[in-house]
C-alpha cells in the first residue's frame, strides 16, 4: 500500500496505558477481569492511571457490563463517572466495547444478529459520549475467533474452520457497522484496531503450515482494509470452509481501514512449528487437519533468539502503510524482566520510527495486572500477574514499572539498575529442549546495554554467605540475571562500620540485603550480647551506611516480635510485644533501622522451609515420616510457614519496586502442630 509521508520520524513515540478488562464467556459463566482486579468499584484508579504520564488509555465501556439486556435498559453510571474524569485529567480514552467476549447472552460471535446489535450498542455509546474520538469496538478479532471458534476454549466453543471464519467475519462486520454508527454521531471518530502480531517459523516439513498461519494472522486488518477478494492468498481457504462468499466480498465493498493498527506482542507471539513432536513435552503437541506437530514459543527452542518486535512492526507498516501502535506490551515475569521487556519494545518502536515507519505509541498493558491467563481465563485459579500496579493489598501499590513509565513519559533517564541485564527470553536458561539453529530467526546478540558498554554493572550486596537465606538470595539473583555479590564476614564484618564502608567502596552496590543474623532462638537467652550485636547492631550499622551512600536496604525480622497471644493473624500495625531475648533483638532492630533509614524495607517472616536447607522443620518432619519414625510437633504453637524461594522472589521484586517500611511475608495459611498428627 502507499505509505504516508515520513515527517512523523521526528516526533516522539507516545506512551499509552491499557487496563486488562476481559469479559469472556466459558459455557454459561462469565469471567470479568475488572471484578477480579477491583477496578469495577474503585474510582480513584483514574488518578493512579493519570499519574503514570500516559497520554491515552485503552479503556472499557463493555457491552456485556453496560447493556447485558435490552439496550434501552443500559446502565451508564459506571462509565459516566470515569470517562469524563479521564478527560479532565488530560488522558484520552480509547474506548473498547468488546474484549475477548461474545456479547450479552442474547447473541454470540456466530449469531447473524451480532454485527447489527454491536453497532446499535456502539451508536448508543457515541451518543452518550459524543466527545470520545478513539474506539476499539472489538479487541483482537482474530485471536478471539481462534479461541472461540477454532480451539473451543471460549464461547461458543467451536472447533472447526467454519465457526472460526464466521466468528471473525461477524466481529469485523460488527466493527465496520460500529464505526459507521459512531461516525454518524462524531465524524472525526477514529478506529484503533488491535490484534496479536503472531509470527511463525518452523522445520522444512512445516513450511506449508507456517506460511498458512503467517497469512492468516493478517485477516483482521486485511478484511477491514477491503483487501480480501478472489486474489487474496487465503481466498480458497476461506471459501472452502463453506462460508457464504458474499460475506467475504462485503468487506471489499465496505472497507473501514483502521486509523491506527494496534499490534499486541507477547513472549508467546512468535512460534516454532516442528514436525518432530516427540522432542517436546506433550502440552506442546498439536494437530491441524491431520498434520501433527509441536507448537512452542521461539525463545524456548531457537539457539539464537528472534530480533523481537522491531521487524514485525516494519512488516505491518510495509503491508498497510497506516499508522501503527504497540497496543499491548506485557510479560508474565519477575519485575526486572518486566522492565527489560518494556525497554526492549520501547527501543524497537523508537528505532522503527527513526527508520521511517509511522509508529505512534507503545501501550503498557495491564495497568492493574491480570488474572488467570495461564489457563486462558477458563477458571478462577487466582494466578495473578502484576503490572504497573499490584492489587494484592488493601490498595493498588505502584511497582517499578510505574516509575519506569513516568521516566519514559517525561524523557528522564531510566534509573533502575536492573535494566543492565538481559531478559529471560535472551538468556541461555530460556531453552526447554535441545536448541535449534535457523537462519530465518537470527538476531544480533551483540547489542549494547542501554547504560553503555563501559558502565560498571552495580551488584546487590548480600550478607549471610553461609546461611540458608543468603544462599537462597544468591541462587535467585543468578537465576534472574541480577548482578550480586554475596560476602562473608571476612569480606564485610556487618558489626564494624569501617568494614561495611570499605566493602561498599570496593563492590559499589546499589542495594544491600542483610540475610545474616543470630538465629538460635533458645540459645539467645544465655548469649544475649552476641544476639543483640548480630541482630540489632549489625542492621543499624548497615542502615546508616545505606543512608550515607544512597543505597536501598532490606533486612529481616521475625514473628517473635509478637507475644503470640492474638487470636487472629498479626498485621504490620500491631504493637510489638516480644517475650524473649531473640524477639527483643529483632524488635529493637526494626525500630532503629526505620528511624535511621525510612526508605529501608524490613521483612517480618517465619518458619522457613525450602529445598536447600536440611534442618528446617518441614524437611525434618518429612524425613522422619518417610522413614517411619515418630515426629513430635508442639500442638499449642501456630505459625505461618514460609517457602524460601517464594520469599526471596517477592523480596527481590519489592526491592526493585523501592518498597519501604515493615512488611509481613509468609506463604499462606497458618498451621499448628495438630496439623501434623
Amino acid at each position: 500500500m502507499t505509505h504516508q509521508p515520513s515527517h512523523h520520524r521526528d516526533q516522539p513515540v507516545a506512551l499509552w496505558g491499557g487496563l486488562e478488562c476481559t469479559v469472556n464467556r466459558v459455557q454459561d459463566q462469565y469471567f470479568s477481569q475488572m471484578d477480579r482486579n477491583g477496578h469495577a468499584g474503585r474510582l480513584p484508579d483514574i488518578e493512579r492511571f493519570a499519574s503514570l504520564g500516559v497520554s491515552a488509555i485503552r479503556y472499557p465501556v463493555l457491552w456485556e457490563r453496560t447493556a447485558p439486556g435490552d439496550l434501552n435498559d443500559a446502565d451508564w453510571s459506571w462509565s459516566d463517572a470515569r470517562l469524563p474524569a479521564l478527560q479532565e485529567l488530560g488522558v484520552t480514552p480509547i474506548v473498547g466495547l468488546l474484549h475477548h467476549g461474545s456479547g450479552p447472552r442474547h447473541t454470540s460471535l456466530v449469531s447473524p444478529d451480532f454485527p447489527d446489535k454491536l453497532a446499535a450498542y456502539a451508536g448508543a455509546v457515541a451518543a452518550r459520549y459524543p466527545w470520545v474520538e478513539y474506539y476499539t469496538p472489538v479487541n483482537e478479532p482474530l485471536t478471539t475467533a481462534r479461541f472461540s471458534g477454532l480451539y473451543g476454549v471460549w464461547y461458543p466453543h467451536g472447533k472447526d474452520d467454519l465457526t472460526f471464519v464466521q466468528a471473525l467475519l461477524n466481529e469485523c462486520r460488527g466493527t465496520v457497522l460500529a464505526m459507521r454508527a459512531i461516525r454518524a454521531v462524531n465524524p472525526q471518530a477514529k478506529l484503533v484496531q488491535t490484534d496479536d502480531i503472531c509470527k511463525n517459523y518452523g522445520t522444512e516439513p512445516m513450511t506449508g503450515l507456517v506460511n498458512f498461519f503467517n497469512e492468516r494472522r493478517w485477516l483482521t486488518w486485511d478484511l477491514l482494509c477491503g483487501l480480501v477478494d478472489q486474489q487474496h492468498a487465503l481466498w480458497d481457504y476461506l471459501a472452502g470452509t463453506g462460508i457464504d462468499q458474499e460475506q467475504l466480498l462485503w468487506f471489499r465493498d465496505n472497507p473501514c481501514p483502521p486509523d491506527v493498527i494496534g499490534v499486541n506482542y507477547y513472549a508467546t507471539s512468535e512460534r516454532w512449528l516442528d514436525h518432530r513432536a516427540g522432542r517436546y513435552p506433550e502440552h506442546y503437541h498439536h494437530d491441524y487437519q491431520g498434520q501433527a506437530y509441536a507448537d512452542i514459543e521461539t525463545p524456548r527452542v531457537l539457539a539464537t533468539p528472534t530480533p523481537g518486535i522491531g521487524p514485525l512492526l516494519r512488516e505491518v507498516w510495509e503491508r498497510y502503510g497506516l499508522p501503527v501502535a504497540v497496543t499491548e506490551a506485557h510479560i508474565d515475569a519477575n519485575r526486572e524482566d518486566q522492565l527489560r521487556w518494556l525497554l526492549e519494545i520501547w527501543d524497537a518502536a523508537q528505532q522503527e520510527r527513526m527508520n521511517g515507519a509511522d509508529i505512534r505509541a507503545v501501550t503498557v498493558w495491564a495497568l492493574l495486572g491480570s488474572y488467570d491467563w495461564n489457563c486462558l481465563v477458563t477458571e478462577c485459579r487466582g494466578y495473578y500477574e502484576p503490572g504497573p500496579f499490584d492489587v494484592r493489598g488493601p490498595e493498588p501499590r505502584a511497582t517499578a514499572v510505574a516509575e519506569m513509565m513516568r521516566e519514559l513519559a517525561s524523557g528522564r533517564p531510566l534509573s533502575n539498575p536492573v535494566l543492565q541485564g538481559e531478559g529471560w527470553w535472551r538468556r541461555p536458561e530460556r531453552l526447554l529442549v535441545k536448541p535449534i539453529g535457523t537462519p530465518a530467526a537470527l538476531a544480533d546478540m551483540t547489542r549494547l546495554l542501554r547504560f553503555g558498554r563501559d558502565k560498571v554493572v552495580q551488584p546487590i550486596l548480600i550478607t549471610g554467605a553461609t546461611g540458608t537465606l543468603g544462599g537462597a538470595f544468591a541462587r535467585m539473583c543468578e537465576r534472574r540475571n541480577l548482578a550480586y555479590r554475596i560476602v562473608t564476614r571476612a569480606e564485610m564484618d556487618v558489626t564494624d562500620p569501617a568494614s561495611v564502608q570499605a566493602a561498599i567502596a570496593r563492590y559499589r552496590p546499589w542495594a544491600i540485603i542483610n540475610a545474616a543474623g543470630y538465629v538460635k532462638v533458645d540459645q539467645a537467652e544465655v548469649d544475649a550480647l552476641r544476639c543483640r550485636r548480630e541482630n540489632t547492631l549489625a542492621p543499624t550499622i548497615l542502615a546508616l551506611a545505606c543512608v550515607r551512600n544512597e543505597l536501598r536496604f532490606v533486612t529481616f525480622s521475625s514473628d517473635l516480635v509478637f507475644d503470640g497471644r492474638s487470636d487472629r493473624p498479626y498485621v504490620e500495625s500491631d504493637r510489638v510485644a516480644p517475650l524473649g531475648v531473640y524477639g527483643r533483638s529483632k524488635a529493637e532492630a526494626e525500630e532503629r533501622v526505620m528511624a535511621t533509614d525510612p526508605d529501608a524495607l524490613v521483612i517480618r517472616t517465619s518458619a522457613f522451609f525450602g529445598p536447600w536447607d536440611g534442618y528446617n522443620f518441614v524437611t525434618r518432619a518429612l524425613d522422619a515420616l518417610s522413614a517411619g519414625r515418630p515426629f513430635t510437633a508442639a500442638g499449642d504453637t501456630t505459625v505461618s510457614p514460609t517457602y524460601v524461594p517464594d520469599l526471596v522472589h517477592t523480596c527481590l521484586d519489592l526491592l526493585i519496586d523501592k518498597e519501604k517500611g515493615i512488611r509481613h511475608l509468609t506463604s499462606g495459611s497458618a498451621v499448628t502442630g495438630r496439623n501434623w498428627h
